[in-house]
């Protein structure tokens, strides 16, 4: 059955998302800061709107997938409370935020909605842009569960695997735990690969016996390769990730819970930020060890 749905930000995964949700039949009404990022969506039916507010009015249930916590607040709140979603959400209406964003701001985005008899939930996603164009990805859901319920089939439009995780803002925490890993992980793949270089190893081999064995991981896997043939290019941008860092070291302050791996991570993608890496995938952390110990991958 097609849908009203609204959806609000057109980086490179939300554009594929809301592509699968038009090509599959639903009426989608899109907002995006840039306006040409509308262009190829509208080429197959995306209706342009020109703020959040617009958006709401002319949506039932409304996808939101953007940068930073920030962007989520104006989108949600407006400027000084005015032109946000929540000022033109209609009781009933399903607003399900898809960026890795804060627990807290998840929590106080349900309060909000609940005020307006409208339902929202957090549904981070986990998955490369390969994922994304495949309809292959994770995705991690807090709220009301009958709500989650009602989203499922939609979700499936574009995700392989949809877990409810809990009440609302348990979709954030368990995608900060899946960034946790990753950070970690990082590191380790990067400090691996030197070290086979400088014992002489053939670095495509090594990746791939460590691929098969007890250490394997996506990110050897996959960007290990990236780092070794010198790819850089994003699939998930630096920047992005030192925001999500950053906002488990804030939620671990605030646990009092002592996280010194993250911690050491965070430092390490905070010089690559300072070479200007930011807009770079995240494999680009190879680039800072190079700066360290002078080692090529290539």
């Amino acid at each position: 059955m097609a849908r009203q749905i609204g959806w609000i930000g057109l980086g490179a995964t939300g554009k594929t998302l809301a592509s699968h949700l038009i090509k599959a039949g639903h009426e989608v009404a899109i907002f995006n800061r840039t306006i040409e990022k509308c262009n190829d969506l509208v080429d197959i039916g995306g209706k342009v709107c020109l703020s959040p507010q617009e958006v709401a009015e002319k949506s039932t249930i409304i996808f939101t997938m953007l940068g930073f916590p920030d962007d989520v607040r104006q989108v949600y709140f407006g400027k000084n409370g005015q032109g946000g979603l929540l000022n033109g959400v209609r009781e009933g209406t399903i607003l399900i935020d898809m960026t890795t964003s804060e627990p807290a701001l998840a929590r106080e985005i349900y309060t909000a909605a609940q005020k307006k008899g409208a339902h929202a939930l957090d549904a981070p996603i986990s998955g490369p842009d390969l994922a994304a164009r495949n309809k292959q990805l994770a995705i991690m859901v807090g709220g009301d569960e009958e709500i989650f319920d009602e989203i499922y089939p939609l979700f499936k439009t574009f995700a392989e695997d949809i877990t409810y995780m809990g009440e609302t803002g348990s979709g954030q925490s368990a995608k900060i735990s899946n960034q946790i890993l990753i950070a970690n992980t990082m590191i380790g793949v990067v400090e691996a690969l030197q070290f086979a270089y400088k014992q002489g190893l053939d670095l495509k081999k090594t990746i791939e016996i460590m691929g098969k064995g007890t250490g394997a991981s996506w990110s050897v896997r996959n960007l290990g390769k990236r780092m070794v043939d010198g790819r850089f290019d994003s699939g998930f941008f630096i920047k992005h990730f030192v925001k999500d860092m950053a906002i488990a070291l804030k939620e671990a302050e605030r646990m009092h819970l002592a996280l010194p791996g993250l911690s050491l991570a965070h430092q390490f993608y905070l010089v690559a930020m300072n070479l200007g890496l930011e807009n770079k995938g995240t494999q680009a952390i190879y680039q800072v060890f190079e700066t360290l110990n002078n080692i090529p991958l290539k």
